[in-house]
């Protein structure tokens, strides 16, 4: 592919369908998928489909989202419903291609729900019941993530067109103030504002930075949308770069994320060699380019502050705010940082308007929110669906409630810096909000789903005794009263602990998210509070008894 002009996109608008005249196989093959033995299912379907003399396509895709259905494979036949089957093994896949070469027909072992069924794509009618809506998602699973050309079939790089041919900076950013859309990273602030500030501010030059550092345990949404839909982040990047007026721009990935480092690389390269980054930009007075930086697997960089830190060279720790990055940042310039999830939103606002993004989720809490969804839970992965949606729906409707089919006992939601929701507060909307009054946060979109037989005193333990593991170390509210709340917790849970250790646990708790530098500390004795909170009488169980 040469430079792209926007007549090139022009011609290519509007396709949004993968045409095909012949049979297409497509094998998930993100992280999920090929820990589940994806690659020895392609290998085994390339052979049949060879040792049949076969004019059939096999290609790779991302995650759908069905993690615990892996490997996945969709076969589509011109004229007919695409079907999808989990759970392949390479035996099962010989026999798919050989029946269908000879009966053609499609075995019925193993099918499950396709994506048409279990979501709907940006841009289509509003929902109807408990299914996802997709638009952060909306290519994952879907296309080929190592194929500019299939991400451009799907309407991939007309929101830059529109923007570098139509749109101002100031109409973008006032497009987005429309939308609601507020950042995925976990504090939601609203990304208007951010990029507004970050051009507004004085500097030699500015830099946007993407925030791949994913680090909650039991979170990987923007690993797989790095893995499974590359070109949507890097186009949001290049359209956030041209809003704050800069040339550079760099991924921040944590390098335990190999697959979506070399994802992004090829989708940088393809980018540059299409004209899409690099000097003038379809044809534009805009110059723009990308660079990679891998993370150490420090959770704290997660904080923007330690970030810019580690990406300049020097050991990740936080700063001091104000002044905010978007004052001073890398190299002392003006910098928006934005996350993965963030980034994959804003071409698809751009190009629907910020009214259609608005009239998706419910009140401030607008748009869709991506979850993984892991615990004792009968379907884990990833779910996206609009805010306002219960907690529920997800667990029960979509996910299938627990493993065991025994009542849920908790939700946790927002990781190391959220909290426990207990069941009877499950028909809570997931906004911004209401997770907040509940003692929790929505965080970067980490659900743990906990059974009867699980211990909130061990879920606290856990939680407390990683955030004491990743603290760097900077300011003593963090470094300090982290260790000692976890030495009485430790004590609790052995059965060694006393009353008045639950009166220095919350006094302690509360001095460190007043007095801590950074968000790691701020929000690292939430899980505890709020496991407080609502199931005190489990911490009270373990205590030594008065008499003793």
């Amino acid at each position: 592919m040469g430079r792209l002009t926007l007549q090139d996109l022009d011609a290519r608008q509007g396709v949004q369908i993968q045409t095909f005249d012949k049979p297409w196989i497509k094998v998930g093959m993100s992280t999920c998928g090929l820990a589940a033995g994806a690659d020895a299912v392609f290998n085994a379907l390339v052979e049949t489909i060879q040792s049949h003399s076969l004019d059939w396509r096999v290609t790779r895709t991302g995650c759908a989202g069905m993690c615990s259905m892996e490997p996945l494979v969709e076969f589509r036949v011109p004229g007919e419903s695409p079907v999808m089957y989990g759970e392949m093994t390479p035996e099962l896949a010989r026999e798919l291609v050989t029946q269908y070469a000879d009966k053609h027909s499609l075995p019925d072992d193993h099918r499950v729900p396709g994506l048409a069924e279990l979501a709907q794509a940006a841009g289509d009618p509003p929902r109807t019941g408990p299914r996802q809506y997709r638009i952060v998602m909306r290519n994952c699973g879907v296309i080929d993530p190592e194929n500019i050309d299939e991400y451009i079939d799907r309407g991939g790089y007309q929101a830059l067109k529109k923007v570098l041919s139509s749109m101002t900076p100031e109409q973008v950013i006032e497009e987005l103030k429309t939308s609601g859309l507020r950042g995925r990273g976990g504090a939601g602030f609203p990304v208007w504002s951010k990029w507004k500030m970050t051009r507004a501010s004085i500097g030699d030059e500015h830099f946007i930075i993407c925030n791949g550092d994913e680090g909650d345990p039991g979170a990987y949404m923007d690993r797989s949308v790095l893995e499974g839909d590359p070109h949507a982040v890097v186009e949001g990047m290049i359209i956030g770069g041209y809003v704050i007026g800069a040339q550079t721009g760099f991924f921040y990935i944590r390098a335990e994320y190999p697959l979506a480092i070399e994802r992004i690389e090829k989708a940088i390269k393809q980018a540059r060699a299409a004209g899409l980054l690099g000097s003038n930009i379809l044809g534009a007075n805009f110059s723009f380019n990308i660079e990679v930086r891998l993370g150490a697997g420090a959770f704290v960089c997660g904080e923007e502050t330690a970030l810019i830190a580690s990406v300049e060279g020097k050991r990740g720790t936080p700063s001091p705010r104000p002044p905010y990055p978007s004052v001073r940042g890398l190299w002392k310039q003006p910098t928006m940082i934005n996350n993965v999830e963030t980034l994959a939103n804003i071409t698809q606002v751009l190009l629907h308007g910020g009214r259609w993004f608005a009239g998706i989720g419910s009140g401030k809490s607008t748009g869709t929110k991506v979850f993984a969804v892991t615990g004792k839970v009968k379907y884990s992965g990833l779910v996206e669906i609009p805010m306002g949606m219960t907690l529920r729906e997800v667990v029960e409707e979509i996910c299938g409630g627990t493993a065991s089919g025994g009542p849920i006992k908790a939700v946790q939601t927002g990781g190391p810096s959220g909290g426990l929701i207990p069941a009877d507060k499950l028909d809570t909307p997931i906004t911004y909000e209401h997770l907040q009054q509940l003692g929790s946060i929505m965080g970067s979109g980490g659900m743990i789903v906990m059974d009867e037989t699980d211990s909130v005193v061990e879920l606290s333990r856990f939680y407390l005794g990683f955030c004491v593991d990743e603290s760097c170390g900077k300011c003593a509210p963090c470094r300090i009263g982290g260790t000692q709340i976890l030495r009485l917790l430790n004590n609790i849970a052995d059965g060694k602990g006393k009353e008045e250790d639950l009166v220095t646990i919350r006094r302690m708790a509360h001095a460190m998210q007043k007095a801590s530098l950074c968000g790691l500390g701020q929000t690292a004795p939430n899980p505890i509070l709020s496991a407080l909170r609502y199931y005190e009488h489990e911490f009270r169980e373990r205590l030594v008894p008065a008499h003793k």
